[in-house]
């Protein structure tokens, strides 16, 4: 004969259920981005020795370490997104932190302590950073200037690749858009490996930087006729490649097109 439940044992289920639940969400409650505007202020952050900090970033960036906890503080920096660990104690120090396309600093002041809880991810945003052509002052100052011209985009494009961060400044009517980092079959002869960095719109006009690589052993003479794709005018930043491995074998060409660059190469 089958011995029904107690009390107890259906008291230890319910326990066992509720603390499983109570486990889920403390789980998802931890993993729950904790938003941050960058107000041009240093961000204070602090971290647990053993526990991975992640920061998320609008765009790739990369990691300035100061010198006192570059041997105690693991930095990575992903896509995007930067994971922190640091392995002993530290005092406030202050990493900096640049976007690679367009040269924005973010300033961090960082402790590390011994004790504490799991921290949320951040995520950092800057308000209205990528713009809208809907803005009445974008509007106007466009008006005003007329429609961009092929070389005033391709020279702002370059700009935001290779100008010192202090020149690099954002320009009413150019608004960034969003482009894949997937290498692309752009140039003919399958020597030379493309990958898009950024890409911009303004007015009915697509401008995109894509970075070209030589995978040969010998130098390469770059034609912009030997690119795929329908392209209004396509600038070559240097027009020779040298061999694979070499610190010149790779530049950057800039693509405008009618449309975004995914539906043009």
């Amino acid at each position: 004969m089958r011995k029904k439940p107690s009390i107890h044992s259906a008291l230890v289920t319910w326990l066992s259920v509720a603390l499983l639940l109570m486990q889920s969400f403390v789980h998802a409650e931890t993993n729950t981005p904790e938003r941050i505007e960058w107000k041009k202020a240093p961000i204070r952050l602090e971290l647990v020795v053993g526990q991975e900090q992640r920061i998320e970033f609008p765009a790739a960036v990369k990691v300035g370490v100061p010198a006192p906890v570059q041997g105690v503080l693991r930095t990575q920096s992903v896509n995007g997104v930067v994971y922190l660990l640091a392995h002993a104690a530290f005092g406030s120090n202050r990493l900096m932190v640049r976007e690679l396309d367009s040269g924005r600093i973010y300033l961090f002041d960082v402790t590390a302590t011994k004790e504490g809880g799991p921290g949320h991810p951040i995520q950092i945003y800057v308000a209205g950073g990528q713009g809208s052509e809907n803005d009445p002052a974008i509007g106007g100052h466009e008006s005003e200037q007329g429609q961009l011209d092929y070389i005033q985009l391709t020279r702002f494009a370059a700009q935001q690749l290779y100008a010192p961060a202090r020149l690099v400044k954002d320009r009413p009517g150019i608004v960034r858009v969003p482009v894949s980092r997937d290498p692309v079959d752009l140039y003919h002869g399958g020597t030379v490996e493309a990958i898009p960095l950024v890409a911009w719109r303004a007015k009915g006009l697509y401008i995109t930087a894509v970075k070209l690589t030589n995978q040969s052993e010998q130098s390469l003479i770059l034609d912009p006729r030997n690119l795929r794709g329908t392209w209004l005018t396509a600038t070559l930043q240097h027009h020779r490649l040298f061999p694979k491995g070499d610190e010149a074998d790779t530049t950057a060409v800039y693509l405008i097109s009618a449309r975004p660059f995914e539906v043009s190469h």
